[in-house]
């Protein structure tokens, strides 16, 4: 497991790979349901829909008082019309704020399926597609292959295809940098085979919308809104993390500690708005539902192109292999793309701040269904869980499966503190440490950036980061010390290794794409 690998800023297809039903059908049931083999298209009887949304109060409620989970607020969306929409539980533990429809909640990786939407509207408009190359109005974004770096697309950045590795340029952010200096950055990054490898990045999909949003000559936020937002009556939605802070109708992040629910640190996102930014409410989330049922209509208005729009819920890359009875995952551009058990196509995205957010959409077209469940918990598997409890009661006329034990025990490494030492004991007679000054310097590191290593009062501290966060540096073993990180993607327990060498130190938390090392 990479260092930082045990919690995710942003979920979205690592979820639908995990889980079988999520992109297709467990070896048994499909068949149980649809005995033919083939897909079911057609509509779905209406007493089941009226079932599913007639018990959609209890089991958000059940799933709220299982988990305990602080909040959550729920829409669905039947062709153009709003059915349901409902807020559950408490914006703040302990406050007595209630959650409704139009309680606004960080989207998290949702937002990737909102702004690819955004795309698709400038792709309608013309002066760029889905292949036109990134460089083409980013000129100084450069991949580490210059061949790659003039051909990579937005395109490929939306479906994960550049060959960045997993998550590139998310540490770099919780070390302060900002966006284009994360992009800039990511230079330095080793490339997996371009077009034919998928690894999910944030901030590979960040660098293809900003730039669309040069293309367009305003910057992602505005052009969101202009595009988007307005046109669909979407008030309550920005892609700013100030607009989000100034509604009083907010939702907090909450995190489980020692057993009870409390407001986590919060996170501000808009070095990567395009992939993790947006806000909104379920109330506004159904107005951009019906807007995708309607193929890009909403309100009997054209506001997305429909064939930039269907190229994007298209599957574009595989996303998981398939085995263990589990079917293969694909990936649209910003969407996950798969099929129901019974065989119908569908198009979803889950997304997770793990310092407090969980978030999912699901739409079935041949339904004429979308729900969407947002709440203010860290990532455990509840909005998952209704919405594909819904689908189960739409389809089947009950639930299939247990699916928050399905979910949640997928996610629940994603919680794990990080480090080879966690859980270690400290060895009982340790090799001493040299004397501190021979450790002490500037060590340079391309990709990170600089880090001090500095005595503080008899021991020693690293300053690392543009607005330096100093970590305080514990001796484990002759030039092995330790320091303890808590942030978006290092859980509580999370524990480093600092290895000195000669002119060098080795981060292990910072070494998963093997760029962990310092020179002195």
């Amino acid at each position: 497991m990479r260092p930082s690998e045990g919690r995710r800023r942003f979920l979205g297809a690592a979820l639908c790979s995990t889980i079988a039903a999520c992109g297709g059908s467990d070896s048994d049931d499909s068949n149980a349901a649809n005995p033919s083999g083939g897909s079911q298209t057609g509509p779905v009887p209406d007493a089941q829909v009226n079932a599913a949304l007639s018990q959609l109060d209890t089991l958000a409620s059940n799933l709220l008082s299982s988990t305990g989970v602080p909040g959550m607020a729920v829409a669905v969306v039947r062709g153009t019309q709003t059915v349901y929409a409902k807020g559950f539980g408490t914006r703040l533990v302990g406050s007595g704020q209630t959650v409704d429809a139009d309680t606004v909640f960080q989207l998290a990786s949702v937002s990737k399926s909102v702004g690819a939407a955004v795309v698709a509207h400038q792709v309608g408009a013309g002066g760029i597609a889905w292949n036109t190359p990134v460089r083409a109005h980013l000129p100084w974004f450069t991949l580490s292959d210059a061949d790659v770096s003039a051909a990579v697309t937005i395109g490929d950045l939306y479906s994960h295809q550049s060959g960045l590795p997993d998550h590139a340029g998310d540490t770099l952010e919780d070390m302060g940098y900002g966006q284009t200096e994360v992009l800039q950055r990511l230079r330095f990054l080793p490339l997996h085979p371009f077009r034919h490898s998928y690894f999910y990045t944030n901030f590979g999909l960040t660098a293809a919308a900003e730039s669309v949003a040069a293309a367009a000559g305003i910057d992602w936020a505005t052009l969101s809104d202009n595009v988007l937002y307005k046109p669909l009556g979407m008030t309550s939605t920005s892609s700013r993390y100030a607009d989000f802070i100034a509604r009083p109708n907010r939702a907090a992040g909450h995190v489980k500690r020692g057993g009870q629910w409390v407001q986590g640190m919060g996170t501000m996102p808009d070095a990567q708005s395009p992939a993790g930014g947006v806000s909104a409410s379920v109330n506004d989330m159904a107005k951009w539902l019906a807007m995708m049922l309607g193929a890009g209509v909403f309100d009997g208005r054209r506001i997305v192109d429909a064939t930039a729009l269907a190229a994007a819920t298209s599957a574009q890359a595989q996303s998981s292999p398939p085995g263990d009875g589990r079917p293969a995952g694909f990936y649209g551009y910003g969407f996950n793309v798969g099929q129901t058990e019974t065989g119908r196509p569908s198009y979803s995205h889950s997304g997770a701040f793990a310092v407090g957010a969980a978030t999912n959409f699901m739409v079935v077209p041949s339904t004429n269904l979308a729900i969407v469940a947002l709440t203010n918990g860290y990532p455990i598997g509840v909005p998952e869980t209704l919405n594909q409890q819904f689908f189960d009661i739409v389809q089947f006329g009950s639930i299939q499966h247990d699916w928050f034990k399905r979910y949640n025990d997928a996610l629940l490494p994603l919680s794990k503190p990080a480090g080879s030492l966690v859980g270690a004991q400290p060895p009982a007679s340790p090799l001493p440490a040299r004397a501190l000054s021979t450790y002490i310097g500037t060590y340079k590191n391309d990709y990170f950036g600089p880090i001090q290593v500095v005595d503080q009062g008899g021991a020693l501290a690293i300053l690392i980061g543009p607005r330096p966060m100093t970590l305080p540096l514990a001796h484990w073993d002759g030039d092995i010390f330790t320091f303890t990180l808590v942030n978006e993607n290092a859980s509580p327990g999370t524990i480093s290794k600092a290895s000195f060498l000669s002119d060098r130190v080795t981060l292990e938390y910072y070494d998963a794409d093997g760029l962990g090392t310092f020179v002195r």
